[in-house]
């Protein structure tokens, strides 16, 4: 890290207190230089964070575990998680149980607090933010951090338009920063040894690979909601940024933004992490065909994405990914796992705990002699102390962290997380348009459809630009 001044801790405690205190009344930026001083953490990075409810309150529980982490400071548009009080959330936000986070953290010195994320990367002193607002911030908000100097860790999906994920990856390549998207299985140790095998070719030519989220949301789902004030302390015109203005409701915010296509889809919110998974293990980039069908036909709730979807990926190479919602029924489709993966010697099915590969056998006709046999591997039968199945995201995190010191790439760079959420935005838009689209992956654009060309972004809602 670079020179910082002679600002005492004691000193930096009483500023630090003073600004966190009068955060409600808009304090604004205070430099972070003497983070480092704190005792024994004098190579310790300062962190910012860009929402910090559900997840973001995951993300920061797995950034404070980092010895080299100063959690610097915090932004959200709901006050409550920026004062990380538990007490203060609203009754009816606290009716989703789990997906409010406990809070309640304590820190060495406490990190200062922004209602407004351009004031938080305006603080100089900090060296990278972790970006957990909902899917139609996370372009604005990355972009603005690395033209601020900052590295970034921001969390899945990348974007919620495909122009924006090309606009951030353009920007990671002018300023030179480090970015990372908490795509999970990238820090998978199941998924990095599933690569290696794959890549050997054990299983021979993939030609099939499919994926699934099963979650029976009958017969209410998110249920039906008039719209209503917000809260006095959640900022809702910021909430929804460049997105059009519209009333809230209870039934978006907190949490349940990811059944309203405005701010998410559940190809995004699960799709993506497959998706990444697959194209990863089969060494494909993007599709360039895409059909998808499916509605709103079972769920009686006020969603605007489907409840039941099945779309289908073609490549270049033949090869084709399929990908379901199914969010009026339950069980499970694959014998083991996640995902599957099928090839000419034999098929893969995988998921965080492990995997398991089935030989093939011979169809019709066939007399060549198949020698794979079936194999089992289990993360936990590796495990070392204190490790545990969970630690993807711990993983990238860590990774991000040692590249930020490096500046090597990281595990998912941003081209990564570009591409594998391309595939949602793929899959929202097919179902749009309910043709098959044909998909040039280099200029990143339909080549028979121009309907589906203007649903590649969206105007936004001023003053926000791209």
């Amino acid at each position: 890290m670079g020179k910082r001044d002679k600002t005492t801790r004691r000193e930096f405690i009483t500023k630090t207190g003073m600004a966190s205190a009068g955060v409600a009344l808009g304090a604004a930026s205070l430099p972070a230089s003497a983070y480092e001083r704190i005792s024994g953490a004098n190579e310790k990075i300062n962190v910012g964070f860009i929402g910090i409810g559900n997840r973001g309150s995951q993300l920061l529980e797995m950034f404070m575990k980092q010895p080299d982490v100063n959690v610097a400071a915090f932004c959200d548009t709901y006050e409550p998680y920026m004062l990380r009080d538990r007490t203060k959330v609203h009754p009816r936000f606290l009716e989703l149980g789990g997906r409010i986070p406990k809070m309640g953290e304590t820190f060495p010195v406490k990190p200062v607090l922004y209602k407004d994320f351009r004031k938080l990367l305006e603080n100089k002193d900090i060296d990278a933010v972790c970006i957990a607002t909902p899917d139609h911030w996370h372009a604005i908000q990355m972009i603005g951090a690395v033209k601020a100097g900052k590295d970034v860790y921001v969390e899945k999906p990348l974007t919620i338009t495909l122009r924006e994920g090309r606009a951030m990856v353009n920007a990671q390549a002018e300023t030179k920063r480090v970015v990372a998207v908490g795509l999970n299985r990238r820090g998978s140790k199941v998924y990095q040894k599933l690569f290696s095998e794959i890549s050997s070719g054990k299983i021979g030519k993939i030609s099939v690979g499919m994926a699934h989220r099963i979650d029976n949301m009958f017969p209410d789902g998110i249920g039906r909601m008039k719209p209503e004030d917000p809260p006095a302390d959640l900022n809702w015109d910021m909430w929804l940024g460049p997105r059009a203005y519209r009333p809230f409701q209870y039934n978006i915010h907190p949490y349940k933004f990811r059944w309203w296509s405005d701010y998410s889809s559940q190809m995004g919110n699960w799709g993506v992490h497959y998706m990444d998974a697959i194209r990863w293990m089969m060494g494909e980039t993007a599709p360039v065909a895409i059909s998808n069908h499916g509605g709103k036909y079972f769920v009686d709730d006020d969603r605007t994405i489907p409840d039941t979807m099945q779309v289908t990926f073609e490549f270049k190479s033949g090869a084709i990914v399929t990908f379901c919602t199914y969010e009026a029924s339950s069980g499970n489709m694959f014998r083991y796992g996640e995902l599957e993966l099928r090839g000419t010697l034999g098929t893969v099915n995988a998921d965080e705990r492990g995997y398991r590969i089935y030989p093939s056998g011979n169809g019709q006709f066939q007399t060549y002699k198949h020698t794979l046999k079936a194999e089992e591997f289990n993360l936990k039968d590796t495990l070392q102390p204190g490790e545990s199945i969970g630690d993807n995201a711990g993983n990238l995190i860590r990774n991000f962290l040692d590249c930020i010191k490096s500046r090597e790439t990281p595990l998912c760079p941003i081209e990564e997380g570009h591409r594998s959420t391309s595939f949602a935005h793929l899959a929202n838009i097919a179902l749009e348009v309910k043709e098959r689209l044909q998909w040039d992956p280099v200029n990143e654009r339909f080549t028979n459809n121009e309907k589906a060309n203007t649903l590649l972004h969206y105007d936004y809602r001023s003053p926000w630009k791209l």
